[in-house]
């Protein structure tokens, strides 16, 4: 009798969860479905306060604009000072063809680049030339003073390789890859006879007398360009689209001595701190153990920094929102990280799990979701031996229409630390990445001019802040602690470096000082 009356208890006790569960879930898509705040968030992070480059005003906006969203939410929420970077803001970029003719081009300062001044410079163009060894190339930096030099390769066509394949004959998409990849390897070549790796032969061109370069680096998508850091520390670096790019690579090549004007007018601002914006709905139960909602708010800034990140922190946003109105009162506490540069090697989170061991060592569950604004498709165990367990059973009440999309590894592999929550995984902590639908995200808005708010699929977002709210009430409900098991990996010994390879990732050390970053 006792033994029959325990399991009445327990299922009584499941049946009474599993009800509670399914009216939370209820409300949950009943909130996201017609009370949402994406469009409002994406319209105020992304129109008004724009690219979060680290170490910009719009970096330090964007931190106090969350904390301003919190506390409005009855979220408390605190900026986690970590370390220095250089300050930098972007100004108006503007770029003309003087000579042979008259044309605007399109373009934009690369970030950290000097400025110009407001009168701009104006001067020649000239490019890198094909050389076969450091002497030829040593002779050709003895003619760049005072002109602007072209230092990327040229591409023969601006057109996306499906195109080629849908239109073009087999024998003409086969000779254009052929003769790509000639010249190419031709590029990578001279670049070697230089003497110089491409991380430092702007320095040579900057230090032989240039008054400024003239990049492009395509993304393989019709106006996209991967726009990174200028790599100068005297004289600006300028981006141009393909299209502009190329043609002044052939006027050179003609010998047609184009003249452009550039007026790049970025502001130096010193040293400035840098940040995390932490929030925190205080668990009931359980305070001191956590999970945590994680997204990196930081950007490059040559578009809006919309898909990568902004549409994760916008999720994560409107998720701690749905919590504290819908789950006010939860069991374990439930954090929130944006973090801060993360584009500069997930400093933010690594500094994170360097204060903050105590946070760290009583990890639930921390959900990361980063690559742009697809639905979640993808969740891996992150190598951790027993994750299905809880995985799988955080995920159960998670509605059909958003789970079906989602395909599981377990245990799966930890990962070597492409986006935050391999900061936390190196630490031992149950982390994992919430991976999304590409929609293009590579080629088309991954760290380019075109990230902007137009490709958002707001469907999409809603889809996974859904799943963030859900994961994050299971994992906070749930009446075990996530197991920290991981399973083996075996490491091997690199034969040409006698270095040990594999294994469990290690934690890295943040960098706290990025004010001589370029």
């Amino acid at each position: 009798m006792k033994k029959t009356t325990t399991i009445i208890i327990v299922l009584s006790c499941f049946l009474a969860f599993s009800q509670t569960t399914k009216e939370f879930v209820d409300n949950v898509v009943n909130e996201v479905e017609n009370h949402s705040k994406l469009e409002q968030l994406a319209h105020e992070l992304f129109d008004v306060i724009g690219p979060r480059l680290v170490g910009t005003p719009q970096m330090k906006q964007a931190h106090d604009w969350a904390i301003d969203k919190y506390e409005s939410w009855g979220i408390e929420a605190y900026n986690h000072e970590w370390g220095k970077w250089r300050g930098w803001e972007r100004g108006i970029t503007h770029v003309d063809l003087i000579e042979p003719r008259l044309r605007t081009l399109v373009g934009r300062q690369l970030a950290w680049s000097p400025s110009t001044g407001k009168k701009g410079v104006e001067a020649e163009v000239t490019k890198i030339p094909i050389v076969e060894n450091k002497e030829q190339f040593s002779e050709w930096l003895e003619t760049v003073k005072g002109k602007f030099v072209l230092v990327s390769q040229k591409e023969i066509t601006g057109r996306t390789d499906s195109q080629w394949e849908e239109y073009a004959t087999d024998e003409s998409f086969e000779k254009m890859k052929k003769t790509r990849d000639e010249l190419t390897d031709q590029w990578y070549n001279s670049l070697r006879n230089t003497g110089y790796g491409y991380r430092d032969i702007n320095s040579a061109i900057e230090n032989a007398g240039a008054v400024g370069l003239i990049s492009s680096r395509w993304s393989k998508a019709f106006g996209a360009n991967k726009v990174f850091s200028a790599g100068t520390e005297k004289i600006p670096n300028v981006d141009l689209n393909l299209e502009d790019y190329t043609m002044l690579y052939r006027l050179v090549e003609n010998n047609q001595k184009p003249i452009l004007k550039v007026v790049a007018t970025s502001k130096e601002h010193g040293d400035v701190p840098t940040f995390n914006t932490i929030g925190m709905i205080k668990g009931v139960e359980k305070p001191d153990e956590y999970v945590i909602l994680s997204a990196h708010f930081d950007s490059w800034d040559g578009g809006q920094g919309t898909t990568d990140n902004g549409t994760g922190s916008i999720v994560m946003l409107e998720a701690m929102r749905i919590l504290k109105k819908l789950y006010p009162n939860p069991k374990r506490t439930i954090m929130v990280g944006h973090w801060g540069s993360e584009e500069q090697g997930l400093n933010g989170s690594r500094a994170f799990v360097e204060d903050y061991p105590s946070i760290v060592d009583n990890i639930q569950a921390l959900f990361n979701q980063d690559n742009g604004t697809g639905r979640v498709v993808d969740l891996s165990g992150s190598g951790f031996l027993h994750s299905y367990d809880y995985l799988s059973r955080w995920l159960a009440p998670v509605p059909r229409d958003v789970s079906k999309h989602i395909e599981t590894e377990f245990p799966g592999s930890p990962g070597g630390g492409g986006t935050d929550h391999a900061s936390f995984v190196a630490a031992g902590a149950p982390a994992f990445n919430l991976s999304s639908l590409s929609w293009a995200y590579w080629d088309h808005t991954w760290h380019t001019n075109l990230d902007t708010y137009d490709k958002i699929v707001f469907d999409d977002l809603k889809n996974n802040v859904i799943l963030s709210v859900i994961l994050a009430f299971m994992a906070s409900e749930d009446d075990e602690k996530a197991s920290r098991e991981k399973r083996v990996i075996q490491t091997r010994v690199n034969p040409f470096t006698g270095r040990s390879m594999g294994g469990w990732p290690q934690t890295r050390k943040p960098t706290r000082d990025g004010t001589s970053a370029k």
